[in-house]
């Protein structure tokens, strides 16, 4: 089980009734939240804004006091753009933070016996595991992201964070065709961050489904994967997919290798509860 340990600017203060109450660093926001199926413990007053979602889809922010269009937070050494979404997102999934440092400390072990590593981030939304790579000193890091917007959002944290003499490419396509070309190309990556969608869209209306297209984007991975490669990191947050099915489709497609799967989490500060926040899965060769 993963678990964030080194924030500061963020905090899951309290939890229950399906809403969570989080600190970005002096902002509070209150989001629904589906796994969260106990009661609260008292009623929640303080906080700056609250997202509400619509029994029609979406949903919108009310806002208890005006807050700017966006704020910075820190991770470590690390800064990041944070705006609240018409999707009740922020830019950054703060659950993630145990998977940024697992990436700094596989990028950093990696370079102590070779001379480059190449990292590869795909539905690399927002950057926050892109400049974690960059920074840890990977040779190169290659950003791919269906949404221009995002990608653009990303470009805002790599300025943020001081990295824009770093080798971060970043590439707006399908996921799908641009594995094929790399493929093509007879390009290799060290290690490979990937955080694929329930369900998507591709900038020419290409359409991703989880359950449909994860086997076929695993054995597309493996053709860009080096032979002496040190990870590859998988995210997701697909409703009804255990971290023991993705166990098994992993240990399937790398039999050589090692396989580590389980449940991301946040602590919540109230209570010490652990909110559950979707799944990782871990691939190395030791």
């Amino acid at each position: 089980m993963n678990k964030i340990n080194n924030w500061n600017d963020y905090e899951c203060l309290k939890t229950g009734d399906g809403e969570k109450l989080e600190r970005w660093k002096n902002i509070l926001l209150v989001r629904p939240d589906p796994q969260i199926i106990w009661k609260k413990n008292n009623t929640w007053n303080n906080y700056d804004a609250i997202y509400h979602r619509s029994t029609e889809g979406g949903g919108y922010w009310e806002y208890k006091k005006k807050l700017p269009e966006y704020w910075t937070i820190n991770y470590k050494d690390l800064t990041f753009k944070v705006s609240p979404t018409n999707f009740k997102h922020t830019g950054i999934f703060p659950e993630q933070a145990s998977n940024w440092d697992y990436i700094e400390e596989k990028i950093k072990n990696y370079l102590k016996t070779h001379q480059e590593m190449n990292i590869l981030n795909l539905f690399a939304y927002t950057g926050c595991a892109t400049m974690t790579a960059s920074k840890a000193g990977a040779t190169e890091v290659v950003h791919v992201d269906a949404s221009k917007g995002i990608n653009e959002w990303a470009k805002e944290n790599m300025h943020l964070s001081g990295l824009d003499n770093h080798k971060i490419r970043f590439i707006t396509e399908d996921v799908l065709k641009f594995l094929d070309r790399e493929k093509r190309r007879g390009r290799k990556y060290q290690g490979i961050i990937m955080d694929p969608p329930s369900y998507g869209r591709g900038p020419n209306k290409e359409v991703w489904k989880f359950e449909k297209d994860f086997q076929i984007l695993l054995s597309k991975v493996k053709n860009v994967l080096d032979e002496d490669f040190s990870f590859l990191l998988i995210s997701s947050y697909t409703t009804g997919i255990s971290h023991i099915s993705l166990s098994n489709i992993l240990k399937k497609e790398f039999n050589d290798c090692i396989v580590e799967t389980g449940e991301n989490t946040i602590p919540v500060s109230e209570d010490n509860l652990i909110l559950p926040c979707g799944i990782y899965g871990k691939v190395t060769k030791d």
